[in-house]
């Protein structure tokens, strides 16, 4: 049984016109076959709430429908390229910023481009000013992006008349595309300028200076807005992205967070007995303190005086990883009293339990 019309489109019975087309627009929109391709489910919602409009939005077939008399369905205004193109139009006005069913069309974008720079460390971590430069393609200087020649302008498309579209009937469907004779630009060039060939654009060195912010790492990638290719016709520019690419510091090494971690090494007196010891900074050095017993890798935090965040999210840390420096080539004198301090704490065997762990596992036992 066929589903009551004003149910279709969401409305009551007594609605105005002004209100159907109000719903009527809402659901093309939402069930159109462009915003849904391949949807059987939304194309057959799209034929129904077409159906229901062309019967209700018509005084007379509104009429009967209302009465209980037959009515169109479907076809109660013709579902051909007539009502339902201009229909159709409102509706591309707000999706595709067409108005009455013409075409406004809008200058394309241009290309996006990237370009690479090198940094020494002590640049990416307190920020500077590069200069780069970039060939690009930019509004052509003979035609002033036009692609005529001097003294002449484009005309306006004889096949599409400037809409830059081209439009077919495909039974219930109008199918447009862009139009094959202009590409879509709504104007033909008949004298191209010599200098860009009728393209607007010629290939061009452009130089900028770039600010770097501090705190960057390894292909961290820096956007410069309008500063890309220039859009063809007068379109807008696209980007230029600048990846960094810095170089090794001999002290200090990048971690995730913003983090930096240095190794610092120890005498074993240090270790053992505990020490304040003179560490780098960024920007000069610190004292930190070693305690009594420090083991060998254990690592040490200085909080924020690693690199700024992005974002003015603070700055981050400095780990040091603290190593244990064993003396070589020890004279007589240091190897006496090196074997009279090992005598002195030689209270317990460090293996001990690794020993008897292992013992325990495997089940052999020593041959002591």
């Amino acid at each position: 049984m066929a589903r009551d019309l004003y149910e279709v489109l969401g409305v009551p019975r007594g609605a105005s016109d002004e209100e159907i087309k109000k719903a009527y627009r809402k659901l093309a929109r939402e069930y159109h076959p462009d915003r849904n391709p391949g949807d059987t489910e939304a194309e057959e919602r799209f034929k129904e709430v077409q159906g229901a409009y062309d019967t209700l939005s018509d005084p007379e077939t509104r009429k009967q429908y209302d009465a209980g008399g037959a009515f169109a369905g479907f076809g109660g205004r013709g579902a051909g390229p007539g009502n339902f193109a201009a229909d159709i139009g409102d509706i591309f006005g707000s999706l595709f910023g067409r108005r009455g069913g013409a075409v406004r069309q809008e200058p394309a974008r241009g290309r996006d481009l990237e370009t690479e720079v090198r940094l020494s460390f002590d640049q990416a971590m307190h920020g500077t000013e590069v200069s780069v430069t970039v060939p690009k393609r930019s509004t052509c200087k003979t035609c002033s992006g036009t692609g005529a020649k001097p003294g002449t302008a484009p005309t306006v498309c004889p096949r599409c008349g400037g809409r830059g579209i081209d439009s077919e009937s495909q039974g219930f469907f109008s199918i447009s595309q862009p139009c094959p004779q202009c590409g879509g630009a709504g104007q033909v060039i008949e004298d191209p300028c010599p200098t860009c060939d009728g393209s607007g654009l010629t290939l061009q060195r452009k130089r900028y200076r770039v600010r770097i912010p501090a705190g960057v790492s390894d292909g961290t990638r820096i956007r410069v807005a309008g500063k890309g290719e220039d859009g063809p016709r007068g379109g807008p520019p696209g980007d230029l992205y600048v990846v960094t690419r810095v170089a090794p510091s001999p002290v200090f090494r990048q971690r995730r967070g913003g983090n930096l971690e240095v190794d610092v090494p120890i005498t074993i007196a240090e270790a053992i007995q505990g020490a304040t010891i003179e560490v780098p900074t960024l920007n000069a050095t610190k004292r930190i303190r070693v305690p009594a017993g420090t083991q060998h890798g254990t690592v040490q935090r200085l909080r924020g005086e690693g690199p700024p965040k992005p974002r003015n999210k603070g700055r981050g840390d400095i780990l040091y990883r603290l190593g244990v420096e064993m003396p070589r080539n020890l004279n007589s004198d240091q190897k006496r009293a090196l074997e009279e301090f090992a005598a002195a704490l030689n209270d317990h065997d460090p293996r001990e339990r690794l020993l008897r762990d292992a013992s325990a596992t495997t089940g052999k036992v020593s041959d002591e």
